[in-house]
């Protein structure tokens, strides 16, 4: 269905064109969309009378209406002040237009619909193309799944947003899947490559900050090539959005191909990440390393063991650094300065950070 904000629109720009007030009255009666400011809410009694009638269009006290179908049949009427002819050949053209804006907003409903369902694994091989062949959706393109999570505001329609930003491309898909996600199907040219993908990502993050003014977290899936296969994307996508929550607290735009070894963490059962932990730290936690020596730690990481330029980049001696090094290899019996060891210990901060996430998550 049409929503009261188009609808709105629509008759305030026959308005400015034609100088004529018009309204849009629901087939019970109520007026939902008007130029003249003392009509919004009123009931009209006369228009269920009219709908009923076989009549096409009608004068009654000074105002003409014309009904508006939907698959035969009347689903709106528009009022026109006004008795003379202009009156009438505007009627009918506002009701053309509301009644094609119907058609159009139909279809993509449909399409919606069958997104939706596609993306839940909703429908039978069988059904996907030959549905997809009477929507007019091709199969054999590129195509991406974007995950959008945002706080949606009940005033603001987040998802025509997101379609402004493409609003060329009638090819692309954008649908809400609940409160708080958005869904983009997005079709690809052959030769966009990941940096591509991350910046149409960018793009969105940034209008949506910019019109919403609140946090917006982005995933996306990886590139498919068949519409059976977009359902993969979306899960790929979810998953990207939960491990970036984990190991990526600092970014706001994952890519599903750039996880590494979190989105294989996130798939390991509690009972062995647990089991693992207690191997490893012989019966410790993270609770027992002070914050001085994980940051340290994590700063050796970036700088891939490097000692001299992790020193450096923490404003301490090397020797300093040695010692903190020399002082986790008591605790744990792991060198970082050992390629091996180094791996173990940062596969078990990738570990526990997963398990606190987890336990959370449970409450």
């Amino acid at each position: 269905m049409i929503s009261n904000q188009i609808l709105q629109s629509t008759i305030d720009g026959l308005k400015n064109i034609t100088r004529k007030e018009l309204s849009v009255v629901e087939k019970e009666g109520k007026v939902i969309a008007t130029t003249e400011e003392n009509m919004i809410g009123r009931q009209i009694d006369a228009v269920e009378n009219f709908i009923s009638s076989p009549a096409e269009s009608q004068l009654i006290l000074g105002y003409q209406y014309f009904k508006i179908y939907d698959n035969g049949v009347p689903e709106y009427v528009i009022q026109v002040k006004g008795e003379d002819e202009a009156g009438y050949q505007i009627g009918k053209i506002a009701a053309f237009q509301i009644q094609s804006l119907l058609v159009a907003y139909k279809e993509r409903y449909d399409k919606d619909n069958f997104i939706k369902n596609l993306l839940l694994d909703n429908l039978l091989l069988v059904d996907i193309y030959s549905r997809a062949k009477k929507l007019h959706i091709e199969n054999n393109v590129h195509r991406i799944v974007y995950l959008i999570e945002t706080n949606i505001d009940k005033e603001m329609n987040v998802v025509e947003i997101v379609r402004s930003v493409f609003p060329a491309k009638t090819k692309d898909f954008v649908t809400a899947v609940d409160e708080h996600s958005i869904i983009l199907v997005k079709e690809l040219k052959d030769k966009e490559t990941s940096d591509d993908i991350d910046r149409i990502a960018k793009s969105i993050e940034e209008t949506l900050n910019a019109e919403t003014n609140s946090r917006v977290y982005i995933s996306s899936g990886t590139i498919v090539s068949d519409l059976k296969d977009v359902s993969r994307s979306y899960k790929e996508a979810k998953m990207a959005l939960e491990v970036g929550k984990i190991f990526e607290t600092e970014k706001f735009i994952v890519n599903y191909e750039k996880l590494g070894i979190g989105r294989l963490i996130y798939q390991l059962p509690l009972p062995l990440c647990r089991m693992f932990i207690k191997e490893v730290l012989h019966g410790l936690t993270m609770d027992d390393f002070d914050d001085e020596t994980l940051a340290t730690v994590n700063k050796f990481f970036e700088n891939n063991l490097n000692v001299s330029e992790t020193s450096r980049q923490l404003y301490i001696h090397r020797n300093t650094l040695v010692y903190r090094l020399d002082k986790l290899q008591k605790m744990t019996g792991l060198d970082l300065r050992n390629f091996d060891d180094a791996i173990i210990f940062k596969i078990t901060l990738m570990v526990s950070k997963y398990m606190i996430y987890m336990d959370k998550m449970a409450y």
